[in-house]
């Protein structure tokens, strides 16, 4: 009788927040069950385990828990399908032999939140040093993290600094000219984002850096300031004819409705589907694990390398992305 009340309230939370996100609610209480789909995936197939395990087959009320938790596992499941080796591929995968001469350039790119009180600077400067990014976007950074990347200006002379104490400084180091600079407020002021032409030499390449504030009961109590400006850059990105990157902590889960409607209005491509999920936070609480840092990309990429990095004190782990940019012919 103990184990069956057991499974009926777990199965009963599991259903509540199973649901709560079709509320349509920007309140934060409701947005945060958006995250642990996978961890709810996994509660439910613990519960369908124990039920078989510990309540009677015959008996009605056994299978109707079994029904609801096979109901929540498969909807969860359903929202992180595209990110499992099992779902299509939308980019495809760059074949030096093959696809060499279709390939003018390659940018390798490093998407990072430092946490600005870790003070772990070495550990992440032996990473950059190891993996040699030809692009870092570097989020709460304050003017000590500014300090701490002097020495990587000698690979990566080309800066854009916007420190802050706020957690919301963000830096670009890059081996390659910019140009058309804007360092902007988009929704909320001190939430910085960056835009700008990446010179390469023979293509450009516009980015967005983006780092929304989350909803959270210590933040925003609601989405949609983080909502607004993923739906901005998405307007942005959309009308570039070229290629486009849009990178950074988006404080969202990549199966979210708002990344997916970032996806559906930008015409953006997530290397992530059909090769894995890339949970990149939280770095130290493994069971709190879900994809936070984003690499979105227009269609004139194929992708040579996709990896998380390890970890260097932050709560986030760095994500190294290489892109194979298409010949334009």
């Amino acid at each position: 009788m103990l184990a069956f009340w057991i499974i009926t309230c777990v199965t009963g939370l599991l259903i509540l927040t199973s649901l709560l996100p079709r509320l349509n609610k920007t309140i934060w209480w409701v947005r945060v069950w958006d995250f642990p789909r996978l961890q709810q995936t996994a509660v439910a197939l613990f519960l369908l385990m124990a039920s078989a395990i510990f309540l009677p087959a015959d008996q009605l009320s056994t299978w109707l828990l079994i029904a609801a938790q096979l109901a929540c596992g498969a909807w969860q499941f359903w929202w992180i399908f595209p990110y499992t080796p099992f779902a299509q591929r939308t980019v495809k995968r760059y074949k030096r032999k093959r696809d060499e001469a279709n390939v003018d350039e390659h940018i390798r790119l490093l998407t990072v939140n430092v946490l600005e009180p870790n003070r772990r600077a070495v550990e992440l400067t032996q990473i950059i040093n190891n993996h040699r990014p030809d692009v870092i976007v570097a989020v709460e950074t304050d003017e000590w993290w500014e300090q701490q990347f002097r020495d990587i200006e000698d690979d990566l002379p080309h800066v854009i600094r916007k420190p802050q104490n706020n957690l919301y400084g963000m830096m670009v180091y890059s081996k390659w000219p910019m140009s058309n600079i804007e360092v902007t407020d988009l929704v909320q002021a001190g939430v910085p984002s960056m835009h700008f032409d990446l010179q390469l030499p023979t293509r450009v390449i516009r980015m967005h850096c983006v780092h929304p504030a989350p909803p959270s009961p210590t933040e925003n109590e609601k989405s949609k300031q983080r909502d607004n400006e993923l739906m901005l850059v998405a307007g942005q990105a959309k009308r570039e004819n070229g290629p486009v990157i849009v990178t950074g902590d988006l404080n969202d889960v990549a199966w979210s409705k708002s990344t997916r409607a970032f996806i559906e209005e930008s015409q953006l491509l997530d290397p992530r589907m059909g090769r894995g999920i890339y949970n990149t936070f939280h770095a130290k609480i493994p069971i709190m694990r879900w994809p936070l840092d984003h690499v979105f990309h227009s269609n004139h990429f194929m992708l040579v390398e996709l990896k998380r990095l390890p970890p260097f004190g932050s709560d986030h782990f760095a994500l190294l992305t290489e892109l194979a940019l298409k010949s334009e012919n």
